[in-house]
């Protein structure tokens, strides 16, 4: 009898032992089983601000880092991404835009005390969805709506007789990337959109009509030599950008000039000498940042143009496993002459210019950071994740760990040097942290992208 109260009273303790040991063993189980991987959702219609990158336990990493579903974004950097999110809402006018504020007031950081102009508000339109938001899910989409709706009045508003799309003028994108800044990147906001499927059909049959009148008034700002007129301070960005902007709004189906983008390519591969590896700096404003990023982005599709010829022609036989990229083996791979002479001339200037963006030395930029520093970051990281491969993933390591450093405490970034404009620089540090999100349609030519 005393034996069975024994055992009784012993059995309570060892039984909460044994849950103990359970618990613990699981525990250790779990913290030593592989991380948690960041999947994107950013075509998730559930997406929203919190939603970011959502997490499974488990799930296999990509070893090449080309996958989009398996890439890790560090936490810092999702935290980044969200503080920045945070702050731009907060930052929007009455109005739906954003504002840089005067070239003539760079010290003026708070984002309500400047009037909203669309060359800022499209860069923090095409951040929003790149991180995920659109127009009808998620905690930013009627932040999204407010600036869409600014921008389409924007153009709808502005006649036939306007030099530029808003009388705002002296504004600092302007005056550091050129007068036509607007309507560039209003029409990249456009674009962006219309690769969302966009179920309201009058809005979508709207947004189509503001983009042709925007790719109208950027053909007719282009400069004799394929650039763009009235470039500011780094002309050089400004071309850059309607290039993409151009390319961009070909892709979902919008009328534009050829003879218009042939020049416009003409003037990119002109500022980068294959033979040298130099950059032609006249009108980057003497800094080499500036004249490698906008070269590199805006020989991009066609540099991956001329990969893709040989791929297939390898599979095809026509090419053997380890013959290179000429322009010979493109015309065997069945590109015309003229054809095969201009994907190789791109082909050869991206290559070489994008291992020069990475120097150190090219990357201090002007000195200091600015817009236009970031702008050109930006550009060169785009380039990288278009070719696809792992170099991408060496830049966005680099890259992300600088930004994410210098993020200011309310989840802003500035400049401190010509474009300051927290907005403006924060934006463009958005679409920076947020490239992954891009990728699956940046790698993939022919389907339906969504780059800046």
């Amino acid at each position: 009898m005393k034996s069975r109260n024994l055992k009784q009273t012993l059995l309570l303790p060892v039984l909460l032992f044994s849950l103990f040991i359970i618990a613990f063993a699981f525990t250790t189980i779990r913290f030593h089983e592989k991380p948690k991987q960041v999947v994107r959702c950013c075509n998730n219609p559930d997406a929203n601000h919190t939603c970011i990158m959502k997490t499974i336990f488990g799930l296999d990493t990509s070893k090449d880092g080309t996958d989009p579903n398996s890439f890790v974004p560090p936490p810092l950097v999702v935290a980044a991404i969200t503080k920045g999110l945070d702050w731009m809402e907060k930052a929007q006018g009455n109005d739906g835009g954003w504002g840089s504020g005067s070239h003539y007031n760079q010290g003026l950081m708070d984002p309500h005390a400047v009037p909203s102009d669309p060359a800022t508000t499209s860069l923090v339109g095409m951040a929003l969805l790149r991180s995920g938001i659109t127009l009808q899910k998620g905690n930013y989409a009627a932040n999204l709506k407010k600036a869409t709706e600014f921008l389409l009045k924007a153009v709808e508003q502005c006649s036939d007789d306007q030099q530029y799309l808003t009388t705002l003028t002296n504004t600092q994108p302007q005056i550091k990337l050129g007068r036509n800044i607007d309507v560039i990147l209003t029409a990249q906001f456009f674009t962006n959109l219309l690769r969302y499927e966009l179920n309201d059909a009058p809005l979508k049959k709207r947004v189509e009509k503001n983009l042709d009148k925007c790719i109208g008034r950027i053909q007719k700002g282009q400069d004799v030599d394929g650039g763009w007129k009235d470039g500011g301070w780094a002309p050089v960005l400004q071309s850059a950008l309607a290039n993409n902007a151009l390319e961009s709004a070909q892709e979902v189906g919008r009328d534009v000039d050829s003879t218009v983008m042939t020049r416009s390519h003409e003037y990119q591969n002109g500022n980068f000498d294959v033979n040298t590896k130099s950059a032609v700096t006249g009108k980057s404003a003497g800094v080499v940042l500036y004249s490698l990023s906008g070269t590199t982005r805006a020989s991009a599709k066609h540099a991956r143009k001329a990969d893709d010829f040989l791929t297939k022609a390898k599979k095809d036989g026509k090419l053997k496993k380890e013959d290179k990229v000429t322009e010979e083996n493109l015309r065997i791979a069945g590109a015309s002459a003229p054809e095969a002479r201009e994907l190789y001339t791109a082909y050869q200037v991206n290559q070489a210019s994008r291992n020069e963006a990475m120097r150190s030395d090219v990357m201090e930029g002007f000195g200091s950071n600015g817009g236009e520093e970031f702008l050109s970051y930006l550009m060169t990281g785009e380039s990288m994740v278009m070719q696809a491969g792992n170099e991408w993933k060496t830049w966005y390591d680099m890259m992300t760990g600088k930004l994410v450093k210098i993020q200011n405490n309310d989840g802003s970034w500035n400049g401190h040097h010509c474009i300051t404009s927290p907005v403006f620089c924060t934006g463009t540090c958005l679409l920076i942290l947020s490239i992954h999100n891009d990728m699956e349609f940046s790698i993939q030519p022919g389907q339906n992208k969504k780059g800046f």
